[in-house]
């Protein structure tokens, strides 16, 4: 038994240290598969700039499910003041469905902070985007989910985002919203996708 303690110490000693964050990412970079890969991730994270660079490289790099499960384990606990947002907003445009998934996970424990960006999704004209905001949205329910919805859908021209944001009215919609619902079926009319979707989101507001 001692032997095994004096091996783990042995390891431990080895693990190497730096100051700068360069000098951190230079180590990782290295050998961004390796054994040490937590604990240099780790170290990365502490500093400042660091988070950004992990977002970063696993939007820019062909990345493992387990390398980028910790990069987003990691960075999920920096304050959310000073989280990299904008970056994580950016893994939403991946074809990559589960760094995509792990976006919109990090954006939830982020809450109100990624309110603005948010919106800055949900007015740009990129659908796609406008579609993940929407559901990022309906995921973290802020207090103003609602009000937001209500706004994108009173203008939205776009099937699919309309319908998103149906979905999702279903579960916080009020009985008053039911007349704004009810208006897609005449702005998209005739699509039985339409009315089906509204249909349901008012019965499930109506209880």
């Amino acid at each position: 038994m001692a032997l095994v303690k004096k091996h783990l110490k042995q390891e431990m000693a080895e693990l190497p240290k730096f100051e700068t964050l360069e000098e951190w990412i230079g180590y990782f970079e290295r050998d961004p598969e390796g054994a040490n890969r937590d604990y240099a991730i780790e170290e990365i994270g502490k500093r400042k700039g660091g988070p950004k660079y992990l977002i970063e490289y696993i939007d820019s790099e062909i990345t493992s499910k387990e390398l980028a499960t910790k990069v987003a384990s990691i960075v999920a606990t920096v304050s959310p003041n000073e989280a990299p947002i904008d970056e994580i907003m950016n893994l939403l445009k991946l074809n990559n469905a589960y760094i995509r998934n792990l976006g919109i996970s990090m954006l939830r424990d982020f809450g109100n902070v990624i309110k603005y960006y948010i919106v800055k999704f949900l007015i740009g004209d990129d659908r796609d985007l406008r579609i993940f905001a929407i559901n990022v949205l309906g995921d973290v329910n802020f207090p103003e989910s609602r009000d937001m919805l209500i706004e994108l859908l009173e203008n939205e021209q776009d099937i699919n985002v309309a319908m998103t944001a149906v979905d999702y009215m279903g579960e916080i919609g009020e009985p008053e919203d039911i007349p704004l619902l009810e208006s897609l079926k005449e702005r998209f009319h005739g699509d039985f996708y339409v009315q089906f979707a509204v249909d349901g989101a008012v019965k499930l507001i109506e209880g």
